[in-house]
């Protein structure tokens, strides 16, 4: 608040940046000294160092590419069901990434649905392992997300403008050369830098369809020196690779956000009479169709087939899912904790701007990189084997710390505009104001990031496959060991009992957020 006191919420809340600044320097640290210099890298470091460039670079090009025409058919047509197909797209952001392996697996697998046919009209198979199944993973998981932010961009150009072409004659490509590919132009690239970050951070995809030479990322390399050779000097140099990587991407995905050039409108919504042709009709059909079919058929099919298997499961299917359950909402509550105190920390008098860059730092954070770390400072002091469920809890909390304060600082910051002065002339502050005034206000956004950090965790398959042992697996874990075993049918049965876990936490918490 520029004006409120410094009172012991803010106090709390600059202590917790603190924290979480020293839960980000010090693994990264210890990387850095643990490493012993460059030349300690072989060819095959650097191969994959290129071939996670490379496939990033790829799979973030075809996810724009593939998400204009989808966010373009849904900015400029209304339909029954459009909302729907609008809040699908955000589900891969919450699916399990093992979840969704085994979906394009049983679509695209040896035996999945699309070989089969290609069989039967006599085309040869097709291999989702290697380098294409990374990519078509890394599209199934960005295009919608690229679809969602370019959605944002297409239905904020003003309406006005809109008009305007109309009465001057503009056909449907006149429209795009004029008003939507200036827009485009101004967020794609940043767009484009986003998606880049994440796939050069996926691990789940690259362990479960990558590998071999030609196909590891540098986190699957990670992953290798890690948990096969336990080289814990090659590892950190890897980390440090990933770590240049991840903040070089971060950088640019800053500075690539150029303005539209638009200017305000009235937000009024208008129709879209350069589009009103049937041609233009269908091609806006198909694409959202063939979009649905991507999105929706691969889990389908995994999770239709689950529920005849479900209750065969064997009982370390269902303690790892306890276990899953008990790092999701331990990581949910101490996440929400942590951005609410940073959140009020952000509104106190004086210049707090640090504390919310201390918390998106980790967006570009690495959790192999984070365990890695983590692994070289317990080492010395306790046996980091015993600590793997809540060392994986607390990268969690780390990582899902962005997301927990985009959804709060801003709310926090609409509250104390509305409510700052009448809370200061009632006396309110401290715990009371707290209490009465912010708790009651921010449920929702609350509530949203508890279940958006609750899922995440929940299907987290990063740091557990570097520290577990048999007997503390994951349910995502499980699920990977299933799949490497051919246990298709429990394999699906997990998947199932995985979506509903990770799903269940988030609609119960975020729906315990709007509830008044």
């Amino acid at each position: 608040m520029g004006g409120r006191r410094d009172g012991p919420g803010a106090r709390i809340g600059r202590a917790a940046a603190i924290l979480v600044a020293l839960a980000l320097v010090l693994p990264l640290v210890a990387v850095a000294w643990r490493a012993e210099g460059w030349g300690g890298l072989d060819g095959s470091d650097w191969a994959a160092l290129r071939f996670t460039l490379w496939q990033a670079a790829l799979s973030a090009a075809l996810s724009v590419l593939l998400a204009i025409p989808v966010a373009r058919a849904l900015a400029r047509r209304t339909f029954p069901g459009r909302g729907v197909v609008v809040l699908l797209l955000g589900a891969p952001f919450i699916l399990p990434a093992i979840v969704a392996v085994l979906g394009l697996v049983a679509m695209f697998g040896r035996n999945g649905v699309a070989n089969t046919a290609l069989g039967r009209i006599g085309v040869a198979p097709v291999s989702i392992y290697g380098w294409q199944g990374v990519i078509l993973a890394h599209v199934f998981f960005n295009m919608p997300l690229a679809t969602r932010l370019i959605l944002q961009a297409w239905v904020g150009v003003p309406g006005e403008r809109l008009r305007l072409a109309a009465s001057l004659g503009f056909t449907a490509r006149d429209t795009f050369r004029l008003l939507e590919l200036p827009m485009l132009r101004a967020v794609v690239p940043g767009i484009f830098v986003v998606i880049l970050l994440i796939c050069t951070t996926s691990f789940a995809v690259a362990l479960a369809l990558g590998g071999g030479p030609r196909s590891t990322t540098v986190e699957l390399a990670i992953y290798q020196a890690f948990r096969f050779d336990f080289d814990l000097s090659r590892a950190a140099l890897l980390g440090a690779m990933q770590m240049a990587l991840g903040g070089a991407a971060a950088f640019l995905s800053l500075r690539l956000a150029l303005p539209s050039g638009f200017g305000a409108g009235l937000d009024r919504a208008v129709p879209r009479w350069d589009s009103a042709g049937p041609a233009l009709r269908m091609q806006d059909a198909m694409a959202i169709l063939l979009a649905c079919t991507f999105l929706l058929l691969p889990m389908i099919l995994v999770l239709g087939d689950g529920f005849r298997h479900l209750i065969d499961l064997p009982v370390s299917v269902w303690a790892a899912a306890g276990r899953s359950l008990g790092i999701a909402l331990s990581a949910a509550l101490l996440t929400t904790a942590l951005a609410m105190a940073m959140a009020v920390a952000t509104i106190a008098r004086g210049r707090n701007g640090w504390i919310e860059v201390v918390g998106m730092l980790s967006i570009a954070a690495s959790p192999l990189v984070l365990g890695t770390g983590l692994y070289i400072l317990l080492l010395p002091v306790v046996n980091p084997i015993a600590m793997a469920l809540p060392v994986t809890a607390f990268v969690n909390v780390i990582l899902a710390l962005p997301f927990a304060l985009r959804a709060l600082i801003p709310a926090m910051r609409d509250l104390d505009r509305d409510y700052g002065r009448l809370s200061a002339s009632l006396g309110l502050s401290g715990w009371s104001w707290l209490r009465l005034v912010a708790l009651p206000r921010l449920r929702r956004p609350a509530g949203f990031a508890a279940g958006l950090t609750a899922a995440l965790a929940a299907g987290d398959l990063g740091v557990i496959a570097l520290f577990a042992s048999p007997d503390q697996a994951t349910l995502p874990l499980v699920l990977y060991q299933l799949m490497g075993a051919y246990r298709m049918e429990d394999a699906r049965a997990a998947a199932l009992l995985l979506v509903v876990l990770s799903l269940g936490l988030f609609w119960l918490f975020e729906r315990g957020g709007r509830r008044a």
